[in-house]
């Protein structure tokens, strides 16, 4: 048997009907929802279903809804009889990992991440963060260019191969981006005002730490391959882990060359297929598919008879 890798997106993976197919289409999915209904108190099902697309883009709402979404997604690849030997997820998908792997579960995780994007949300004042897209430069340029800049910006997101985000001070990333620019990068202003994985997010991870403090995390049934360290890591190493992952950079690219050494393939998890898109860029051979509606399920069901 071919081993699976399991990947769970990150926010800006939210769209309006996420899950709603396979909530409709199996009682698993549909289970996840109600459960998560009664936890947040309120129907996190309609925003996810029914929206409007302003209230699912806010960061306090994106978090819950995306990690609920990919693990009712998760309980139909369940369903199916698919488990992985890895799981790993994009900044707020490591949860998500975290949660698929049993080292906590979805009554701790939620309360856990509505606090997370609570005191992200607040940790900066509106439109004073900023994080932008760079491609077409390398890691240790777009390093060497944050470093000149005066204000707070750092690479945030080491994504694939030529491929980043850098996240601070609004002014700063702007200069960021215009220098990156005149070095032949394509630089764009994300639609986000949380400097997420940047410095400016140190004095929330304080309180964090608290609230990661209370809970009990249990060994990982699968190996959960770490945003910070772009390792497995023991159920000791996971709140400090959590804490610091929201101030240091995403080792995206990194953890999915991790990965590679000891799957076989990936399986993206959750809604939209940005995850599917970065390692294709590292290794195009290795995504099996994805699962997030009914076709795509169907899709990758007949892709893991092929092998």
């Amino acid at each position: 048997m071919q081993k699976l890798a399991f990947v769970f997106p990150g926010q800006g993976s939210q769209y309006v009907g996420m899950g709603k197919e396979l909530a409709d289409s199996f009682e698993e999915a549909a289970r996840v929802y109600a459960q998560a209904d009664q936890i947040c108190g309120y129907k996190i099902s309609s925003i996810c279903f029914e929206g409007p697309q302003e209230m699912l883009n806010q960061t306090i709402y994106a978090q819950p809804a995306i990690l609920v979404t990919s693990l009712a997604c998760l309980a139909v690849a369940e369903k199916h009889g698919l488990s992985a030997q890895l799981m790993a997820g994009l900044s707020l998908g490591e949860y998500t990992a975290l949660t698929a792997s049993g080292a906590i579960s979805l009554e701790e995780v939620l309360p856990l991440v509505m606090t997370r994007a609570s005191l992200m949300q607040e940790a900066v004042p509106l439109g004073e963060g900023a994080m932008a897209a760079i491609i077409g430069v390398s890691n240790e340029l777009a390093e060497q260019i944050c470093s000149r800049v005066q204000g707070i910006v750092k690479v945030a997101n080491y994504n694939c191969p030529g491929q980043l985000v850098i996240s601070g001070e609004k002014g700063a990333v702007e200069e960021a981006a215009v220098l990156l620019k005149q070095e032949g990068a394509k630089a764009k202003l994300l639609a986000i005002s949380v400097p997420s994985h940047s410095p400016l997010m140190r004095n929330c991870s304080e309180i964090f730490a608290e609230k990661v403090a209370g809970l009990n995390f249990r060994e990982p049934v699968a190996g959960v391959v770490s945003n910070v360290n772009a390792q497995e890591n023991s159920a000791a190493d996971i709140p400090a882990l959590l804490v610091e992952q929201l101030y240091l950079p995403v080792l995206w690219e990194q953890s999915v060359r991790y990965m590679m050494n000891k799957v076989d393939y990936f399986i993206e998890i959750g809604p939209g297929s940005s995850l599917s898109g970065l390692i294709k860029k590292i290794d195009k051979s290795r995504v099996l598919g994805q699962i997030e509606d009914n076709k795509s399920l169907q899709k990758l069901m007949e892709k893991v008879k092929e092998i």
